[in-house]
């Protein structure tokens, strides 16, 4: 189970003045028939006017597709996760504009799936010009309100949702450009004591995993590790006040338990299935017998640990964080959870609680969408697996 136009002038000469000068210099004083013209026919000047007309249409309509439609089938190499990236968005940039200005930054990998987005949110006029410091590896929907929300007016630092507190550390340290380096913020964070009596929610926790919550900060003058982390645990304390902790208390999950569940839910899962997802590790929490005998089965638990995209060997050793040598949670929040996984953990889905859905498995298509596939059982699941 496992985030930069020409344009082109043209001007007519203008030729009143000159007619109205040959107007002056006409005095007539006698009717003159030798001065009468027979009236030419408009049939050609209405026909030069159709193709003036149809030609400007077309320069128009390419215009229109090079502006806008053009970068809309680019495929481009991500950057290294964590990595902090300044994008600069021109005054007049289309969104094609703006696709293209992403890719060749590393923070997004397909052109058309930008666009395709950004018009489906219906957003093509809401996206805002500026200097952006964006983060590798933030999801496509994190970049397009970063760029509705508009530029922040100075430096900040972005923590995507599913970062660690070492990658949050890492892009600290490139906001503050080393004013703030990662083995200081990483030594302040270890310090939940120095945190304690301020916030209530951290009573009984030996880390701030998963408490710094994800966001884009403003850095404002001499920051320190210290007011940064600060910032996120106010965000934090504000986003969770308005969550309704009752699914999970019924299920013997007091808040920081239901944290380390959402984070586990971030880790496993995209938006669009993130109750399924919750759903599955409440029935195979609350189930002593088969098929779960309370094991999580976790991948993404044992990667925290290691740092690494597991092995089979790893996933299964004795350790604190393999959830398939141990039933229930790890020991503590395997990364910061968004408020998407928060709610799921917060109001599963019904039907797959009660359906007894107990194995996912996901699998990327021909077109890099991730797919989902629910299965009640184990034999399901492997078939799920083989059919995939």
């Amino acid at each position: 189970m496992a985030f930069r136009k020409n344009v082109t002038y043209s001007s007519r000469p203008n030729h009143a003045a000159r007619a109205a000068h040959a107007r002056g210099d006409r005095q007539f004083r006698k009717y003159d028939t030798s001065y009468i013209q027979p009236q030419r026919s408009k049939g050609p000047v209405v026909f030069m006017v159709i193709v003036a007309l149809v030609v400007v249409a077309l320069v128009v309509g390419v215009f229109l597709f090079l502006g806008r439609g053009s970068a809309a089938g680019n495929t481009y190499e991500l950057a290294a996760e964590g990595t902090s990236v300044q994008v600069t968005i021109g005054e007049g940039s289309v969104v094609a504009d703006m696709a293209s200005a992403l890719g060749q930054a590393g923070l997004i990998s397909s052109d058309a799936e930008f666009v395709k987005r950004v018009s489906d949110l219906g957003l093509e006029s809401q996206l805002k010009p500026g200097t952006y410091e964006f983060v590798a590896g933030e999801d496509v929907d994190q970049i397009i309100s970063s760029l509705q929300a508009g530029p922040p007016m100075g430096a900040s630092v972005t923590v995507p949702e599913g970062f660690t507190v070492a990658k949050i550390a890492d892009a600290v340290e490139q906001a503050t450009q080393g004013t703030i380096t990662a083995k200081a913020f990483k030594k302040a964070a270890k310090k939940v004591s120095d945190y304690e009596a301020d916030y209530a929610f951290l009573k009984g926790v030996k880390s701030l995993e998963g408490f710094l919550f994800p966001k884009t900060y403003e850095l404002g003058e001499n920051p320190s590790a210290d007011s940064l982390i600060r910032q996120m645990l106010d965000q934090y304390q504000k986003e969770v006040e308005a969550l309704d902790y009752s699914y999970p208390r019924t299920c013997g999950l007091n808040q920081y338990q239901a944290l380390i569940l959402a984070s586990i839910v971030e880790k496993e899962s995209d938006a669009e299935v993130r109750d399924k997802v919750a759903s599955v590790f409440y029935n195979r929490l609350s189930t002593e017998g088969e098929p779960s005998y309370g094991y999580l089965q976790s991948d993404a638990t044992t990667a925290y640990e290691v740092g690494h995209d597991p092995t089979a060997e790893e996933v299964h050793a004795n350790t604190p964080y393999s959830t398939y040598a141990h039933a229930g949670l790890p020991p503590t929040p395997i990364c910061s959870p968004g408020l998407e996984s928060l709610k799921a953990v917060c109001s599963p889905n019904q039907e797959y609680l009660t359906q007894g859905y107990f194995y996912f498995y996901f699998k990327e298509d021909s077109s890099g969408k991730m797919q989902y596939y629910f299965s009640h059982d184990l034999d399901e699941h492997n078939q799920a697996i083989a059919n995939a």
